[in-house]
Protein backbone atom coordinates (compact mmCIF):
# COMPACT_ATOMS: atom_id res chain seq x y z
CA UNK A 1 0.00 0.00 0.00
CA UNK A 2 2.81 2.40 0.90
CA UNK A 3 4.54 1.96 -2.43
CA UNK A 4 1.22 2.19 -4.23
CA UNK A 5 0.64 5.83 -3.38
CA UNK A 6 1.03 8.06 -6.44
CA UNK A 7 2.91 5.30 -8.26
CA UNK A 8 2.26 7.05 -11.56
CA UNK A 9 4.73 9.80 -10.63
CA UNK A 10 7.57 7.27 -10.83
CA UNK A 11 6.83 6.31 -14.44
CA UNK A 12 8.14 9.40 -16.32
CA UNK A 13 11.41 9.41 -14.40
CA UNK A 14 11.85 5.66 -14.87
CA UNK A 15 11.21 5.85 -18.61
CA UNK A 16 13.50 8.85 -19.04
CA UNK A 17 16.22 7.08 -17.07
CA UNK A 18 15.97 3.99 -19.27
CA UNK A 19 15.98 6.14 -22.40
CA UNK A 20 19.04 8.08 -21.19
CA UNK A 21 20.98 4.88 -20.49
CA UNK A 22 20.06 3.48 -23.92
CA UNK A 23 21.20 6.70 -25.62
CA UNK A 24 24.47 6.72 -23.68
CA UNK A 25 25.20 3.06 -24.40
CA UNK A 26 24.36 3.48 -28.09
CA UNK A 27 26.52 6.59 -28.53
CA UNK A 28 29.44 5.23 -26.53
CA UNK A 29 29.39 1.77 -28.11
CA UNK A 30 29.27 3.34 -31.57
CA UNK A 31 32.12 5.80 -31.15
CA UNK A 32 34.35 3.63 -28.98
CA UNK A 33 34.93 1.70 -32.21
CA UNK A 34 35.80 4.85 -34.20
CA UNK A 35 39.45 5.82 -33.99
CA UNK A 36 40.37 9.43 -33.23
CA UNK A 37 42.30 11.09 -36.05
CA UNK A 38 44.84 12.63 -33.68
CA UNK A 39 45.82 9.12 -32.57
CA UNK A 40 45.75 10.12 -28.89
CA UNK A 41 44.57 7.78 -26.17
CA UNK A 42 42.15 9.07 -23.57
CA UNK A 43 44.98 9.31 -21.05
CA UNK A 44 47.22 11.20 -23.47
CA UNK A 45 44.46 13.65 -24.37
CA UNK A 46 43.68 14.26 -20.71
CA UNK A 47 47.35 14.76 -19.89
CA UNK A 48 47.76 17.28 -22.71
CA UNK A 49 44.71 19.30 -21.63
CA UNK A 50 45.82 19.31 -17.99
CA UNK A 51 49.40 20.29 -18.81
CA UNK A 52 48.24 23.07 -21.13
CA UNK A 53 46.16 24.46 -18.25
CA UNK A 54 49.15 24.33 -15.88
CA UNK A 55 47.75 21.36 -13.95
CA UNK A 56 50.91 19.29 -14.27
CA UNK A 57 50.53 18.00 -10.72
CA UNK A 58 47.14 16.38 -11.39
CA UNK A 59 47.77 12.68 -12.11
CA UNK A 60 45.80 10.67 -14.67
CA UNK A 61 45.29 7.16 -13.32
CA UNK A 62 43.69 4.00 -14.66
CA UNK A 63 40.86 2.27 -12.77
CA UNK A 64 38.70 -0.75 -13.40
CA UNK A 65 35.04 -0.88 -14.35
CA UNK A 66 32.94 0.39 -17.22
CA UNK A 67 32.48 4.18 -17.49
CA UNK A 68 33.82 4.66 -13.97
CA UNK A 69 35.70 7.76 -15.14
CA UNK A 70 35.73 10.66 -12.70
CA UNK A 71 37.72 13.54 -11.28
CA UNK A 72 38.28 13.42 -7.51
CA UNK A 73 38.57 16.99 -6.20
CA UNK A 74 39.69 15.81 -2.75
CA UNK A 75 42.66 13.93 -4.22
CA UNK A 76 43.08 16.34 -7.14
CA UNK A 77 43.40 13.34 -9.43
CA UNK A 78 41.77 12.14 -12.64
CA UNK A 79 40.66 8.51 -12.92
CA UNK A 80 39.83 6.88 -16.24
CA UNK A 81 38.37 3.43 -16.84
CA UNK A 82 40.73 1.11 -18.69
CA UNK A 83 38.86 1.35 -22.01
CA UNK A 84 39.07 5.14 -21.95
CA UNK A 85 42.55 5.35 -20.43
CA UNK A 86 44.06 3.16 -23.13
CA UNK A 87 41.52 3.60 -25.94
CA UNK A 88 42.28 5.76 -28.95
CA UNK A 89 38.69 6.32 -29.96
CA UNK A 90 36.41 9.34 -30.24
CA UNK A 91 34.44 8.08 -27.24
CA UNK A 92 37.55 7.53 -25.08
CA UNK A 93 38.99 10.98 -25.80
CA UNK A 94 35.59 12.66 -25.35
CA UNK A 95 34.96 11.07 -21.96
CA UNK A 96 38.52 11.76 -20.80
CA UNK A 97 38.23 15.40 -21.85
CA UNK A 98 34.94 15.74 -19.98
CA UNK A 99 36.61 14.64 -16.75
CA UNK A 100 39.45 17.11 -17.29
CA UNK A 101 36.69 19.70 -17.52
CA UNK A 102 36.02 19.11 -13.84
CA UNK A 103 39.70 19.63 -13.05
CA UNK A 104 39.57 22.93 -14.94
CA UNK A 105 36.47 23.89 -12.94
CA UNK A 106 38.31 23.11 -9.72
CA UNK A 107 41.25 25.23 -10.82
CA UNK A 108 38.92 28.14 -11.65
CA UNK A 109 37.03 27.78 -8.34
CA UNK A 110 33.81 27.27 -10.33
CA UNK A 111 31.05 28.06 -7.83
CA UNK A 112 28.60 25.22 -8.67
CA UNK A 113 31.41 22.65 -8.37
CA UNK A 114 32.46 24.06 -5.00
CA UNK A 115 28.85 23.94 -3.84
CA UNK A 116 28.48 20.33 -4.98
CA UNK A 117 31.69 19.36 -3.16
CA UNK A 118 30.36 20.96 0.02
CA UNK A 119 27.04 19.14 -0.33
CA UNK A 120 28.47 15.64 -0.89
CA UNK A 121 28.67 14.44 2.77
CA UNK A 122 25.30 16.00 3.64
CA UNK A 123 23.69 14.47 0.56
CA UNK A 124 25.09 11.01 1.32
CA UNK A 125 23.54 11.17 4.79
CA UNK A 126 20.25 12.60 3.51
CA UNK A 127 19.89 9.93 0.82
CA UNK A 128 20.34 7.11 3.32
CA UNK A 129 18.30 8.60 6.15
CA UNK A 130 15.34 9.92 4.16
CA UNK A 131 13.97 6.56 3.06
CA UNK A 132 14.53 4.98 6.46
CA UNK A 133 12.64 7.73 8.26
CA UNK A 134 9.92 7.71 5.61
CA UNK A 135 9.15 4.04 6.05
CA UNK A 136 9.34 4.29 9.84
CA UNK A 137 6.78 7.11 9.75
CA UNK A 138 4.49 5.18 7.41
CA UNK A 139 4.65 1.90 9.35
CA UNK A 140 4.59 3.15 12.95
CA UNK A 141 2.28 6.15 12.48
CA UNK A 142 1.15 8.20 15.47
CA UNK A 143 3.87 10.47 16.76
CA UNK A 144 6.29 8.82 14.35
CA UNK A 145 4.29 10.18 11.42
CA UNK A 146 6.34 13.36 11.77
CA UNK A 147 9.28 11.34 10.48
CA UNK A 148 7.67 11.50 7.05
CA UNK A 149 8.08 15.28 6.92
CA UNK A 150 11.68 14.97 8.10
CA UNK A 151 12.23 12.47 5.27
CA UNK A 152 10.75 14.96 2.79
CA UNK A 153 13.17 17.66 3.94
CA UNK A 154 16.12 15.28 3.71
CA UNK A 155 15.11 14.11 0.25
CA UNK A 156 14.81 17.75 -0.83
CA UNK A 157 18.54 18.02 -0.08
CA UNK A 158 19.15 15.11 -2.45
CA UNK A 159 17.07 16.84 -5.13
CA UNK A 160 18.96 20.09 -4.64
CA UNK A 161 22.19 18.16 -5.15
CA UNK A 162 20.87 16.96 -8.51
CA UNK A 163 19.96 20.54 -9.44
CA UNK A 164 23.50 21.71 -8.64
CA UNK A 165 25.04 18.77 -10.50
CA UNK A 166 23.39 19.63 -13.82
CA UNK A 167 25.26 22.90 -14.58
CA UNK A 168 28.49 21.31 -13.32
CA UNK A 169 28.24 18.50 -15.86
CA UNK A 170 27.15 20.67 -18.78
CA UNK A 171 29.92 23.18 -18.08
CA UNK A 172 32.51 20.38 -17.89
CA UNK A 173 31.44 19.18 -21.35
CA UNK A 174 31.62 22.75 -22.69
CA UNK A 175 35.15 23.15 -21.36
CA UNK A 176 36.09 19.73 -22.74
CA UNK A 177 34.98 20.50 -26.29
CA UNK A 178 36.67 23.89 -26.16
CA UNK A 179 40.01 22.37 -25.19
CA UNK A 180 39.74 19.46 -27.62
CA UNK A 181 39.42 21.78 -30.58
CA UNK A 182 41.82 24.42 -29.31
CA UNK A 183 44.61 21.87 -28.88
CA UNK A 184 43.82 20.04 -32.10
CA UNK A 185 42.99 16.81 -30.29
CA UNK A 186 39.75 16.55 -32.26
CA UNK A 187 39.32 17.58 -35.90
CA UNK A 188 36.35 19.58 -37.13
CA UNK A 189 34.76 16.60 -38.88
CA UNK A 190 34.76 14.73 -35.55
CA UNK A 191 32.87 17.44 -33.66
CA UNK A 192 29.42 15.93 -34.18
CA UNK A 193 30.55 12.54 -32.88
CA UNK A 194 32.16 14.04 -29.77
CA UNK A 195 29.04 16.11 -29.08
CA UNK A 196 26.81 13.05 -29.37
CA UNK A 197 28.84 11.17 -26.77
CA UNK A 198 28.93 14.08 -24.35
CA UNK A 199 25.26 15.01 -24.86
CA UNK A 200 24.19 11.42 -24.26
CA UNK A 201 26.15 11.38 -21.02
CA UNK A 202 24.58 14.69 -19.95
CA UNK A 203 21.10 13.27 -20.55
CA UNK A 204 21.65 10.78 -17.73
CA UNK A 205 22.01 13.69 -15.29
CA UNK A 206 18.83 15.28 -16.64
CA UNK A 207 17.03 11.98 -16.08
CA UNK A 208 18.36 11.75 -12.52
CA UNK A 209 17.10 15.26 -11.77
CA UNK A 210 13.64 14.56 -13.21
CA UNK A 211 13.37 11.33 -11.22
CA UNK A 212 14.43 13.09 -8.04
CA UNK A 213 11.94 15.94 -8.51
CA UNK A 214 9.07 13.53 -9.18
CA UNK A 215 10.00 11.44 -6.13
CA UNK A 216 10.06 14.58 -3.99
CA UNK A 217 6.58 15.50 -5.23
CA UNK A 218 5.42 11.97 -4.46
CA UNK A 219 6.76 12.15 -0.91
CA UNK A 220 5.15 15.57 -0.40
CA UNK A 221 1.75 14.27 -1.50
CA UNK A 222 2.02 11.24 0.77
CA UNK A 223 3.09 13.42 3.73
CA UNK A 224 0.16 15.75 3.09
CA UNK A 225 -2.32 12.86 3.00
CA UNK A 226 -0.96 11.45 6.28
CA UNK A 227 -1.55 14.70 8.20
Amino acid sequence: MILGYYWFLAIPGLLLGIYAQIKLSAAYNKYVRVGIQSGRSGAEAAREILDHAGLNEVPVEEIGGHLTDHYDPTKKALFLSSENFQGRSIAAVGVAAHETGHALQHQAAYAPLNLRMTMVPVTQFATTASMGLFFLGMILGGLFAKFIWIAVVLFAVTTLFQVVTLPVEFDASRRAKEQLFRLGLVHSDESVAVSRVLNAAALTYVAALVSSVLMLIRLLLIARDRD
